[in-house]
């Protein structure tokens, strides 16, 4: 296990117009799960192969277990990596693509037999030792990718999107591996992906950036119920949390906010006291809209859309003065049909309000 410690790291390419990595700081903890996250092009691979040594580093500091690694080689960094694409060598069998590391550090061969050995027992590739990688599954030719950075009992584990070549099914059931993988190894894991759910999922911290910058840090159901702006409001979720334009009212009633044709009375606890006419953006997340009257400041709706899944409902909905959809996720018993018009009341207790920039406004 390592800790690594990110300190400001910055990578500008030489006809680069902003910085892919942008004063990047972060630390992942000892045997920790830390998922980099966000939209291609935000700068998480280009960090990772920074830690990886594969990318120079154009400013600032990298270090493992407080060694500074900035100028070390790759090979000297005692890290492991899982590709995207696999890489492995196609005319090798699997015994031989898992020994080929440590052949090339000169490790004994009993060592070598006995970490392959166990190594393929773990991840079920002892009936495939034979066999080349053209007469494997996508999922197995993974779990050997995943074997080859296992059996060098690395300090960290590097994954860039290792998932993204397979099926549906194979990703769901991979990711249980990997997951299970970590616990059993107790391994430092740095894993990076535009998938949200890998995130939620398998990550024990979740890293979001946007282009090139670290937006926020947090343990996965942390960042989901408290994003820290709209960005990371809108990217965690799917659908993505309802985001309105509105301005702070004073009612007969007290402090509201004022979305088009409809008036919502945050509680205190969600909001901090803005001066009337302040223009905010307010967040609700789609399972927090409730349909007939069971919510709060109900509003008639019209449901455009619906999207029966199974075990959920989403639809989306117009509400009077809102120009976007408003989308809701439902239990499957509730019936909604395009066309109807329905009243929504929203769980206020669960409400986001963002300041004009898109911040997170906390009491």
């Amino acid at each position: 296990m390592a800790v690594v410690t990110l300190d400001r790291l910055t990578k500008i390419y030489e006809r680069g117009h902003a910085p892919a990595a942008d004063s990047v700081s972060l630390e992942i903890r000892h045997g920790e799960f830390m998922v980099l996250l966000g939209p291609s092009g935000c700068g998480k691979t280009t960090t990772l192969r920074m830690i990886a040594g594969l990318e120079s580093i154009s400013s600032g500091t990298l270090s493992i277990d407080d060694r500074v690694v900035n100028g070390v080689p790759a090979k000297d960094r005692d890290i492991a990596m899982v590709f995207q694409s696999y890489a492995l060598y196609p005319h090798m069998s699997v015994k031989d693509n898992l020994a080929f590391g440590l052949r090339r550090r000169a490790v004994a061969r009993d060592e070598i037999e006995r970490r392959v050995s166990g190594v393929a027992a773990t991840l079920g590739l002892s009936p495939l030792l034979d066999r080349k990688p053209h007469a494997l599954s996508g999922g197995q030719r993974q779990r050997v990718a995943l074997g080859r950075a296992i059996v060098r009992d690395p300090k960290v584990f590097l994954f860039d999107e290792p998932l993204s070549n397979l099926d549906a099914a194979l990703r769901v059931s991979t990711r249980g591996e990997i997951s299970a993988l970590h616990r059993r190894l107790g391994a430092t894991m740095i894993y990076v992906t535009h998938d949200q759910i890998e995130a939620m999922t398998m990550g024990s911290r979740i890293c979001i950036m946007n282009g090139g910058k670290v937006v926020q840090v947090g343990e996965p159901l942390e960042v989901y119920r408290r994003p820290a702006n709209t960005f990371v409001a809108s990217f965690l979720g799917n659908p993505p949390m309802n985001l309105m334009p509105a301005v702070v009212t004073d009612d007969p009633g007290g402090r509201t906010l004022r979305i088009g044709a409809w008036s919502l009375a945050v509680p205190a606890g969600r909001m901090p006291p803005l001066p009337p006419n302040t223009n905010v953006i307010f967040g609700i997340r789609p399972e927090k809209i409730l349909v007939a009257q069971t919510g709060s400041a109900p509003i008639e709706a019209e449901i455009v859309q619906v999207e029966p899944l199974g075990a959920e409902t989403i639809f989306a909905s117009r509400i009077p003065g809102v120009d976007k959809p408003v989308f809701a996720r439902v239990g499957p018993d509730v019936a909604v049909k395009v066309g109807e018009r329905r009243q929504l009341g929203v769980d206020l207790s669960a409400a986001h309000v963002f300041d004009a920039d898109g911040n997170a406004l906390h009491p």
